[in-house]
């Protein structure tokens, strides 16, 4: 079997790279190595996968065509699509650029599905496309037409070209919904990543509003058993939530993040960002239902294995 991941160099790509690898797949892996963050670090998280046989990597840009069709090969079987511009807040100051990079580069790579007649495509959205629903849990039926940022703007733009193309042309897609992901690798402007390094560090963390604000934090192994499954069933359009179903408040994260640091941490509070949703909770009920999806690592548990990577990533240094 043969998948091609783009973003494979990311946080999730890169694990997800892994995880095909090890089940036997041969993985093409795009990326454009991009310096939204640091690009060493994305070179650092495919290392793994460079040293496989059966992965090739591929550096462009999604956006660009002719290097899409060589990625896409004749023999491919599903498309992950995890590249994206990502984040809520730099989305407000880059509109543009999301929706160039989201959706015409979303677009590139179905028009190639199509032609290609890949049998399968899954794409990442976000839980950001339920904007402010007062309804709790977030359902995949909820309706989703007042995202609060121009990148879940594009989020749900990409449900909705993906339906189409499932409409004209009878592919079978996936979207997937992630909820707040977290572990090793996790981008260093997340919050965990960057609350857990400046308590390290002795220096304040930004706590953005009076931190009652809910999030439905979501281990990176759990999230990969929902995409493999998603793989697998991908028969026809769906939408899947994956998340923990257990949402926590920013404040009771923190509290965690002492515990498994054994550091207190200084909290610097600051005025609530544009963008940013009041809370995020999964109803998982239709992923537990149609890929027996079961999420198992606790809040605590995915905590202490960051901090246990965290903590061994500054010692090799």
């Amino acid at each position: 079997m043969k998948a091609l991941v783009t973003g494979a160099a990311g946080f999730i790509g890169s694990h997800l790279s892994e995880r095909l690898l090890k089940d036997g797949w041969t993985v093409v892996g795009v990326d454009c190595f991009d310096t939204f963050y640091d690009p060493r670090i994305k070179r650092a998280n495919i290392a793994g996968s460079l040293s496989h046989s059966a992965f090739r990597l591929i550096e462009a840009d999604i956006r660009d065509k002719t290097a899409m069709e060589r990625a896409v090969e004749p023999d491919t079987d599903v498309i992950v699509h995890l590249a994206a511009r990502a984040g809520v807040r730099p989305s407000i100051a880059e509109p543009a650029l999301y929706t160039d990079v989201n959706i015409n580069g979303t677009v590139v790579l179905l028009e190639i599905a199509r032609q290609r007649g890949v049998p399968k495509f899954v794409f990442a959205s976000s839980s950001s496309v339920y904007g402010n629903n007062r309804k709790v849990p977030f359902s995949e039926d909820d309706n989703v037409d007042f995202p609060i940022s121009p990148y879940a703007a594009t989020k749900k733009a990409g449900e909705l070209i993906c339906h189409t193309y499932h409409h004209l042309h009878g592919m079978a897609i996936n979207c997937l919904r992630f909820f707040t992901v977290y572990g090793p690798r996790q981008r260093p402007d997340l919050a965990i990543h960057k609350f857990a390094r400046l308590i390290e560090e002795g220096k304040p963390i930004p706590v953005y509003g009076d931190g009652s604000m809910m999030r439905d934090f979501t281990y990176i192994e759990d999230i990969l058993n929902g995409v493999v499954a998603a793989m697998d069933r991908c028969t026809a359009y769906q939408i899947y939530n994956l998340g923990e179903s257990q949402p926590i408040s920013v404040s009771d994260l923190i509290a965690e993040l002492e515990h498994a640091l054994g550091k207190k941490a200084v909290r610097q509070y600051l005025p609530v960002q544009p963008g940013d949703v009041d809370r995020t909770y999964a109803d998982i009920a239709k992923a537990r239902t149609h890929f027996a999806y079961k999420p198992s690592t606790d809040i605590r548990t995915g905590l202490a294995r960051f901090v246990a990577w965290l903590r061994g990533e500054r010692n090799a240094r």
